[in-house]
């Protein structure tokens, strides 16, 4: 297990703690991430007590019918947005949980543009009944890196609101 590998399962533990002593559950919405969040969750047994699920939107048509995200939204800022992960956090929602967390971004090699480089990265978090808090992340390194860079600042998104 690497040091990034490490930190996950660290705040993935931390994140399980405050959510199962709110009764609150967690639920993802993940693009470039793949899965990786959700999977990092349930590496941890008794999971099933605070996640929920959630949806791997890799394609915009998987954005748009398993999260409600418009389709005017990704044909006006693009999959990697601030708009459209603000809808990936409330359609994630929609389907149940009570906080959410969705990723959409540039992981590379290739697929970069000068406005959102390789490494760009929105993260979302939101509370049932509250606004999102989106956030835009640039991080460095390869395709693995960007994606599990995204995972630890999802995760300490999770544990900053669950607390």
């Amino acid at each position: 297990m690497n040091d990034l590998e490490r930190e996950i399962n660290d705040l993935a533990t931390q994140a399980a703690g405050l959510l199962i002593a709110r009764g609150w559950m967690l639920v993802t919405a993940e693009s470039c991430t793949g899965g990786l969040i959700g999977a990092s969750c349930t590496e941890l047994a008794g999971s099933s007590a605070w996640f929920f699920g959630g949806v791997i939107s890799y394609d915009n048509a998987a954005k748009m019918k398993g999260l409600n995200v418009s389709e005017q939204t990704l044909i006006d800022h693009g999959a990697v947005s601030e708009q459209t992960v603000k809808q990936m956090c409330a359609g994630a929602l929609n389907l149940g949980g009570d906080l959410a967390v969705a990723v959409s971004g540039v992981a590379g090699p290739s697929g970069g543009t000068t406005e959102k480089p390789v490494g760009c990265v929105y993260i979302g978090w939101q509370k049932k009944g509250q606004e999102a808090q989106i956030e835009r992340c640039q991080f460095d390194g390869d395709r693995k890196d960007v994606r599990l860079k995204t995972v630890v600042k999802a995760l300490e998104g999770v544990v900053t609101l669950a607390k």
